[in-house]
């Protein structure tokens, strides 16, 4: 019997034992069937090193055991268990261990409508929120979203979420004077948005976007935190996330996100994940696959 739900509300479920892990690197991806939540992401790493990169949606991030360290926007921050981390799309950031016994996150990405564009300057400056009921908030959401059935209890906990995490970001929004440079890199990064699957050549993009090409890596640079072939690698891997959720096999996601080949994919899949596409999907053990009862 076909579903009678939404595109965007149907569970796509996977399981994977834990067990075929590599030491160090247990994850968990799924996609849950609430509208606003583009993934949700568990995770155990002990050695694994996010490289700088960015992402195209909010991630609201709590961590459960150890410590993070992590720049954002080129400045020093960390990520403790009793903080709520936000970090906002369209920013540079990367992250590590900050002891050695690793640790453990739950991490909600959350879609870039979820909240205003225009808070994205307060979440760069403060993307620590001590907050406990918030904190408490978001890890009953994650409980509720591992649950099949109780979606809407989730949607109720995401938009009450959303509502504290605006008057926090409300509180004391700066006001920035975008750089001179901001819309020649804006425009590059809409361009690599625009052709992330089939690439473009730097000659190429600066002729587009009349400009010298050292100017447009230079300008970019200075914007975003990264070079432009770094954010097109970061979006491309991304991309194959997103497809290998929806059930494409890695070798298919491969082409699909604009990777050489599968190998292309696992190199940077891995630099970026810390697991390999055939190893990043699976859903807490509480969790029965879609169609199952």
């Amino acid at each position: 019997m076909a579903s009678s739900l939404p595109a965007y509300r149907r569970p796509v479920l996977y399981v994977l034992s834990v067990a075929t892990r590599p030491a160090g690197s247990h994850v968990s991806a799924w996609r849950p069937a609430v509208a606003g939540v583009a993934e949700v992401f568990h995770a155990h790493f002990v050695d694994h090193a996010y490289p700088r990169h960015i992402h195209d949606v909010w991630t609201l991030l709590i961590v459960d055991d150890g410590a993070v360290r992590y720049d954002l926007d080129r400045h020093r921050h960390g990520a403790l268990r009793t903080s709520v981390t936000l970090l906002p799309p369209h920013v540079a950031h990367d992250g590590r261990a900050a002891t050695a016994d690793g640790f453990r996150k739950r991490v909600l990405y959350l879609d870039t409508s979820a909240l205003d564009a225009e808070l994205i300057g307060r979440a760069v400056d403060q993307p620590g929120i001590v907050d406990p009921q918030l904190r408490d908030r978001i890890h009953l959401l994650h409980r509720a979203l591992a649950a099949p059935g109780d979606e809407f209890e989730a949607e109720g906990r995401l938009a009450l979420i959303l509502d504290r995490l605006h008057a926090q970001l409300r509180r004391h929004t700066p006001v920035g004077v975008a750089p001179a440079a901001r819309g020649l890199a804006v425009r590059l990064r809409e361009l690599l948005d625009a052709r992330t699957i089939e690439g473009v050549t730097l000659r190429e993009a600066a002729a587009l976007l009349h400009a010298h090409p050292t100017h447009l890596v230079r300008t970019f640079t200075t914007v975003h935190g990264v070079p432009p072939h770094s954010y097109l690698t970061g979006r491309r891997v991304e991309v194959a996330r997103r497809l290998l959720l929806a059930g494409q096999r890695p070798a298919e996601v491969a082409v699909a996100a604009g990777f050489f080949d599968q190998a292309h994919l696992t190199r940077h899949f891995r630099r970026y994940l810390g697991v390999s596409p055939a190893r990043y999907l699976g859903v807490p053990s509480g969790i029965r696959p879609a169609g199952r009862r």
